[in-house]
């Protein structure tokens, strides 16, 4: 089958007529309607039934049009691929990442920008980059649970977090000693892109959940961070941050056995052809970032 011909009859019917795809093709009327009937003669049917007024397709030409169309769009796919791995991969990749992860991307990012100096890398920091993959954004870095979508995720690994609390807070309230008990006190909630989660946390007898009372919320790990230290109530915490405040004499750990875990993914839009530097990038952080976790064991 001549391709040029199957091309021709699919810009015929999406055009709907012989004139107006010869104007797209910038041919002779004529040409076009001699590159339809020979495709017809190679078929041996008919696709399109002509009057003066109108074009309409057969159910073959139909069958044929839905099929020759799908399969013209993956040989034009094809060829965009082609000449993108060609060339020299460039342009603007946009990523999207917890705010409070930023500090952690520079490092993973410098190796990428050296080996590819075409490259553009603009970041947003978000808590809600699964909401923009595919829209305002070509990649993002998420933590938690993900809601159902048509995004393809990764997993690289996991945050891992514990509880923590100013002394203040416990001279005061005094600290719990189950998990139960954390019901009965002021918890600070870091606000995800799908809302309130619960605590969940691991310890000597296994998963426990917890619906703690919030009297403070909100989507900044800093802001949470800083109101534990000036003892508003108890925050679950990534270790790097909680740690830190320990060893400054500025928090104390609460119930020291459990911990938490929180998965880290990296989000791509499903069911599209993504341009090179798009892949190149998603494959250094998917490298970076997983060897990260591995190599620490979690990664905050």
């Amino acid at each position: 089958m001549d391709l040029n011909r199957a091309s021709t009859f699919v810009r015929v019917v999406e055009t709907g007529g012989f004139t107006r795809a010869a104007e797209a093709l910038q041919l002779p009327p004529s040409s076009i309607s001699r590159s339809v009937a020979r495709l017809e003669a190679e078929l041996g049917v008919v696709l399109l039934e002509r009057t003066t007024r109108k074009i309409t397709l057969t159910d073959a030409g139909r069958a044929f049009f839905e099929r020759a169309r799908e399969a013209l769009a993956g040989l034009e796919q094809a060829n965009a691929l082609a000449k993108d791995a060609a060339r020299e991969a460039h342009g603007i990749v946009r990523l999207a990442a917890p705010p409070d992860f930023g500090a952690r991307l520079g490092g993973a990012l410098a190796p990428f920008l050296a080996e590819h100096r075409r490259i553009q890398v603009e970041m947003t920091f978000t808590t809600r980059g699964v909401e923009l993959v595919g829209e305002l954004v070509d990649l993002a870095l998420a933590f938690g649970r993900l809601p159902d979508s048509s995004l393809v995720a990764r997993r690289l690994g996991v945050a891992s977090g514990r509880l923590y609390a100013a002394p203040s807070y416990l001279a005061a309230r005094g600290q719990p000693r189950t998990v139960a008990e954390l019901a009965q006190h002021d918890a600070l909630l870091l606000r995800a892109a799908g809302g309130l989660a619960r605590w969940e946390l691991i310890g000597p007898r296994g998963v426990e959940r917890v619906q703690p009372q919030s009297r403070l919320m909100g989507d900044h790990l800093s802001f949470i961070a800083d109101a534990a230290l000036a003892g508003v109530g108890i925050a679950l915490l990534p270790e790097y941050v909680g740690e830190r405040g320990v060893a400054a004499g500025e928090l104390r750990a609460v119930l020291p056995r459990y911990r938490n875990e929180t998965p880290l993914h990296l989000l791509t839009p499903g069911g599209r052809h993504l341009p090179r530097r798009v892949t190149l990038l998603r494959d250094h952080l998917v490298t970076t970032l997983t060897v990260a976790c591995k190599g620490h064991g979690a990664l905050a």
